[in-house]
Order: structure tokens, then C-alpha cells, then sequence
């Protein structure tokens, strides 16, 4: 087990790293929001829906880094249980996971993250948070649920 809060000082820019790469590549490669989806991004907040891309994978990726893959499951930011993840406008989506209540929580993420102003800046927040409160009280967490239904 890893202390996290203890190691979040040197993870955190490793986290935020992976994630900016992770999204510059869902930016390239994911599909951009159908007419419905974008009406469903604006309903949970989105500003800029033309810039969403969706990408459909088997599974949510890893981070490389060990440490920071140990951190991220033990956290439980990811893991097998991981249906949908959002990195600033990019959207990473389980094959089979594609229902609009997921739809609705990851698009209420990308308003929090067009809110906090960038990658850096959202997880800089959310990442202590969800250490300090544990994934499923994380405000962000809370939030991005309450929009799920509609």
C-alpha cells in the first residue's frame, strides 16, 4: 500500500502529465458529439461542446508509470470497475458503457474541468480530494453523480 497523501506531492505532476497525453490523443483519434450528445453536454453545463471527443476502448487505459498505476488503483480513480474517464474535452468510453447516464457524469466533468481552467488545475483539486475523502466523496464525484438522470 501506498501512503498517498503522503506521495501526492511527487505523483500529482506525474498524474497530470499522463493525463494531458492521454487527452491530446483522445482529442486526435475520438469522434466528436452527435447533435443529441451535444444537447446532453449542455444540459449538464458543457460550454464548448464542439470541442468533446469520445473514444470508445476496451478498457480504460493504465498510466505506465508503476507508482502512479498503484496510485490511481488504489485511489480508485481507475481500475476494472472504470467505465468512462474524462481528461479536459477528451472522454474515454468502455466498450458496451455507453449509456447516457455515463454520457451525462463524464460530460458534468468536462464542465468542471472548463470551469477549473485546465487539466492541471482540475486535478490539482480533485486528485487531494479524492485522496483526503475517498473517490466516492469527492465533491467532484458527488456533483458529476447528481447530473446523471438528468
Amino acid at each position: 500500500m501506498i501512503d498517498l497523501a503522503m506521495e501526492l506531492p511527487r505523483l500529482l505532476p506525474l498524474a497530470v502529465k499522463w493525463a494531458e497525453s492521454r487527452s491530446a490523443e483522445i482529442l486526435q483519434t475520438g469522434v466528436a458529439l452527435t447533435p443529441s450528445e451535444s444537447q446532453l453536454a449542455r444540459s449538464v453545463g458543457v460550454k464548448y461542446t464542439e470541442r468533446v471527443r469520445l473514444k470508445i476502448v476496451p478498457v480504460v487505459p493504465l498510466p505506465e508509470d508503476a507508482d502512479l498505476r498503484a496510485a490511481a488503483l488504489q485511489a480508485g480513480l481507475l481500475g476494472p470497475s472504470t467505465h468512462g474517464l474524462t481528461l479536459g474535452y477528451g472522454i474515454y468510453l468502455v466498450e458496451g458503457c455507453n449509456s447516457k447516464q455515463l454520457k451525462r457524469h463524464e460530460c458534468r466533468h468536462v464542465h468542471q474541468y472548463e470551469q477549473a481552467g485546465s487539466i492541471q488545475a482540475f486535478l490539482t483539486k480533485y486528485i487531494p480530494e479524492v485522496v483526503q475523502l475517498g473517490y466516492e466523496n469527492a465533491p467532484y464525484e458527488v456533483d458529476a453523480r447528481a447530473y446523471e438522470n438528468g
